[in-house]
């Protein structure tokens, strides 16, 4: 796991057979930033050579918080270090445990929205419109169908972007039957079990673990766990949870300053972001990320996953009774 101090930028312009090439590429150091200068040169200088060589490369590396598959370091505002445990601020303000052994994984009780709360309702909003025409033969009423159609999907499509619950009990169930299940097929395992807005978050207890190992990869295929996170921890080489609520659940409808919210940012930026990040950690304060359950399997605990789950039951306020967000 990387999560450097420091960024920065290369740059390479030549002329190659007549025609400018220009090479851009990120460096990191936990050193200086003259150190990831350095550091930004070197992987540009390395980038332009193999471009002009013929390889097929990107130009220009995104910037973005932290990736699927380019190998660039997590890149986000480091707001606390704990031996190897690194707190850090996401693209959309809420603050992250980051640690490169311990274990963490959620469990999303639904299927993520795919294109967001519109794209949720649009779909059905089109078949109910074609549907309603066809049998009323009249585009009037096929218009009505669409109409009521988008506005009962909108606004469930607002709930589950919440995280709140639609009262069916069904995929709740069945993600504590995945979690019951796994530990009788794994009884060394000792889980602590957390309810956050959307599902479960799962602590493994027992043992340190690289997110390479099979046995992860088993766990996260056997739970469910979603495919992002699960490639996420493998490139990144780390576990994440988040620890405070995001921000829409808790009536912050507007974004971290500035956008994207991908650190660092310009010092002339700086004051217009804290002031939101000092708004939103006012209002976070009254909420918890997750909500302890219970703990399941074994009764082995290593010391790590110990230190790590006492930070994170702190910070995340598991214990407190607020209100999830």
């Amino acid at each position: 796991m990387i999560v450097p101090q420091y960024w920065a930028e290369g740059r390479v312009q030549q002329q190659v057979d007549g025609v400018p090439l220009t090479v851009r590429r990120f460096g990191w150091s936990d050193d200086s930033p003259i150190a990831a200068q350095a550091h930004a040169d070197e992987r540009t200088l390395q980038a332009f050579e193999r471009i002009r060589s013929g390889e097929k490369l990107n130009r220009r590396e995104r910037k973005r918080a932290y990736n699927g598959a380019d190998g660039v370091p997590i890149r986000e505002e480091i707001v606390a270090r704990h031996g190897d445990t690194v707190i850090t601020r996401n693209g959309y303000g809420a603050r992250c445990l980051n640690t490169p052994d311990v274990l963490f994984l959620d469990i999303d009780f639904e299927t993520p929205m795919r294109g967001g709360v519109l794209g949720f309702a649009i779909g059905p909003a089109l078949i109910a419109g074609i549907i309603g025409g066809y049998t009323g033969k009249s585009w009037i009423g096929g218009l009505i169908a669409a109409l009521v159609v988008f506005i009962v999907a909108y606004r469930i499509g607002l709930k589950k972007q919440r995280g709140e619950s639609d009262g069916n009990p069904a995929p709740e169930k069945r993600a504590a039957t995945r979690i019951g299940r796994f530990i009788q097929q794994h009884p060394d395992w000792h889980l602590r079990v957390y309810r956050t807005p959307a599902g479960f978050r799962l602590l493994a207890m027992h043992a340190t673990f690289s997110p390479s190992d099979t046995p992860v990869a088993d766990c996260f295929d056997l739970l469910g766990v979603d495919k992002v996170y699960a490639r996420m921890c493998r490139n990144q080489n780390c576990f994440r949870a988040r620890l405070t609520a995001k921000p829409w659940r808790i009536g912050i409808a507007e974004h971290l300053r500035p956008r994207p919210g991908v650190w660092p940012v310009a010092p002339d930026k700086l004051p217009a972001r804290d002031a939101w990040v000092a708004r939103y950690e006012k209002v976070a304060d009254d909420h918890a990320a997750c909500q302890f359950i219970e703990a399941v399997g074994s009764k082995d605990v290593h010391p790590s996953a110990l230190a790590v789950q006492e930070l994170h039951d702190r910070l995340s306020r598991a214990t407190s009774g607020l209100p999830l967000a």
